[in-house]
């Protein structure tokens, strides 16, 4: 294969990497919490000026950092995420109905994630059977346990952090900061990531590929990282 030909998926600033994000697009979010979070490429998305995004994520910020960072600047219009949390902002526009919020269950979340990105439209589950969740679907009994249908999450955009990657996009992430990404990579239609770390081809060695280039599209690359800690703790010595 030629590689050359990937070459562009480098681009020399974060807005070239997202261009082409425009009003209205659903965009899948890494990060845990602020861990894991592609900094860089959040700030990125306020200043191209697109509006009325879906964001799709665990959750979508605290402390005013993160992704509620596109919330404070009033550029979404929905929320599909598993976690609201002490994420002030989220809570005051979702009781308000600035913002329209769809609260899935974790696991089901990155499910929905995942059959988008292995071309299955639906899948059954038993979470959320029972309760609020099911409201408005399908359940079916398969062995005399009841199920719920949940369809396909794709998205247009992923937003992810490598902590290094090659030149075609072979990514390798932080320890637990992996989190949802590279679900979330295949779901996309475009995925775009920032890298503290760029390496020639074949830098990484292919057992430490968390993410194979295939599914990449753009980079861009970001060296510094705020960072924040949602809540620090330290044990005391007796």
């Amino acid at each position: 294969m030629n590689v050359g030909r990937h070459a562009n998926k480098v681009k020399d600033s974060v807005a070239a990497a997202l261009e082409g994000v425009a009003d209205g697009a659903t965009i899948a979010v890494g990060g845990f919490g602020l861990c894991g979070n592609p900094e860089a490429l959040i700030r990125g998305v306020v200043e191209c000026g697109a509006k009325n995004l879906h964001i799709v994520s665990n959750n979508a910020g605290n402390m005013g950092k993160g992704l509620a960072q596109w919330l404070k600047a009033g550029i979404v219009g929905r929320v599909t995420c598993s976690y609201v949390g002490n994420n002030e902002d989220l809570q005051r526009m979702m009781k308000s109905g600035e913002v329209a919020v769809t609260l899935v269950p974790q696991g089901t979340l990155v499910e929905r994630l995942r059959a988008a990105g292995a071309g299955i439209a639906g899948f059954y589950t038993p979470t959320g059977v029972g309760t609020v969740v099911a409201e408005g679907k399908e359940v079916k009994e398969f062995h005399g346990k009841e199920y719920l249908l949940e369809e396909a999450l794709p998205v247009d955009f992923a937003l992810l952090r490598a902590r290094r990657a090659d030149s075609f996009g072979n990514l390798r992430f932080w320890r637990t900061a992996q989190n949802y990404m590279p679900i979330m990579a295949t779901a996309a239609e475009t995925a775009i990531a920032e890298v503290e770390e760029l390496v020639p081809l074949g830098g990484i060695d292919p057992d430490d590929v968390h993410l194979p280039g295939i599914f990449v599209h753009r980079m861009a690359v970001v060296a510094e990282h705020e960072d924040p800690f949602e809540y620090k703790t330290s044990r005391k010595r007796d």
